[in-house]
């Protein structure tokens, strides 16, 4: 199998701040065990790379601010592969840049784009739906992403509606893509559900870099436009100026808002993988093994007591977390801050958020 052409993008410049306050501004949750599998996200995602192409294809692109956790944990990435963000302008941006790094050095490109916060169950399987997705790419001008059959109306995610429904979702086959809706809110994504012919977007995209450069020219003008001169400028000595300056000028964005929904050449490729985006504390209790009173526990020594639909997690191996009376909250318990809040991803945003105390800036 060639697979010469075949690339793989790292998305690793999140500040993870809703996982706070494990997860901190100086090390977000890409760089960290939070689910507790023995290795980062970041180490996860780059090793499973490494079972779709060859080493040297696979790129990270990350803040300015993380390029030494990259490094500290993947060292043998070769340094023309770290493409560092000098500001946060959320994924399309960071597609660009990646896109037009590699149509540098490859014009005939095959890209997959990978989050870098993904727990995959089974990497056999994804590699071989990877294998096929990159076939299909190959040989048709789609942009493609992988659909997971959703279990709950999560608001955090994408929708994707194809062509043909569920019967069709049962062929283990590409399928052109009806309707892509970015993070409906909760009266919409329950309407979805209920229909029983909507995936999740997992956020694995894949396409040949020509693809979505003509794709991102046709829809989201305001970022290309900030790259006009790339040809020149990407793998010279002027480069960290030029992407400086073009993110400048982009927008805030993400890649679903920008084109996904936009564009008539979305595809979906329905996945049979075991598949958990952990991007938030609710995210992770639906991953994390429950007891009977469905309560989700990542902590050595608790002792709980009538509390039922509870995250409970702290890395303090010494402390002993004691509850009572609590129903559907989140104790998160770390060296330096404890936050107890109902367990709502809304609710914990707004809370955070809502924090404006000086003093609390140490602890971000």
């Amino acid at each position: 199998m060639n697979t010469h052409n075949r690339y793989c993008v790292i998305m690793a410049g999140g500040a993870g701040t809703r996982f706070w306050p494990i997860s901190r501004t100086a090390r977000p949750k890409q760089f960290l065990d939070v689910a507790e599998t023995g290795k980062t996200f970041i180490r996860q995602t780059y090793e499973r790379c490494l079972g779709i192409v060859p080493a040297e294809n696979i790129l990270v692109v990350t803040a300015e601010k993380y390029s030494g956790l990259v490094r500290e944990q993947i060292p043998e990435l070769p340094e023309a592969n770290l493409l560092r963000e000098p500001y946060s302008r959320n994924t399309a941006p960071a597609v660009a840049y990646s896109t037009y790094t590699l149509l540098k050095r490859d014009p005939e490109a095959l890209v997959a784009i990978l989050p870098s916060d993904n727990i995959i169950d089974n990497d056999g399987v994804f590699s071989e739906i990877i294998d096929k997705a990159f076939r299909y790419v190959d040989e048709n001008e789609v942009l493609m992403t992988l659909g997971i059959v959703p279990s709950r109306p999560d608001t955090n995610y994408g929708y994707v509606q194809a062509y043909g429904g569920r019967e069709a979702y049962r062929s283990n086959e590409p399928l052109q893509i009806k309707t892509f809706t970015e993070k409906p809110d909760r009266t919409l994504a329950e309407v979805f559900i209920s229909t029983g012919e909507f995936l999740w977007n997992a956020g694995i995209f894949l396409w040949k870099a020509q693809t979505i450069c003509k794709e991102m020219e046709r829809h989201t003008p305001e970022i290309t436009t900030q790259f006009i001169g790339w040809e020149a400028a990407i793998g010279s000595k002027i480069e960290d100026e030029f992407i400086r300056r073009a993110y400048t000028g982009c927008p805030n964005i993400s890649l679903g808002y920008a084109v996904m929904e936009k564009t008539d050449r979305a595809w979906i490729y329905p996945a049979n993988f075991g598949w958990q985006d952990i991007g938030t504390w609710e995210s992770l209790y639906n991953y994390i093994p429950r007891d009977a009173s469905g309560n989700a526990i990542s902590a050595e020594k608790t002792l709980i007591e009538n509390s039922r639909g509870n995250l409970i997690v702290s890395p303090e191996k010494k402390k002993l977390i004691a509850i009572k009376g609590l129903e559907d909250y989140m104790v998160i318990d770390t060296e330096d801050a404890l936050v107890i809040c109902p367990k709502d991803d809304k609710k914990f945003k707004d809370f955070i958020s809502g924090i404006a105390m000086p003093e609390f800036e140490k602890y971000r």
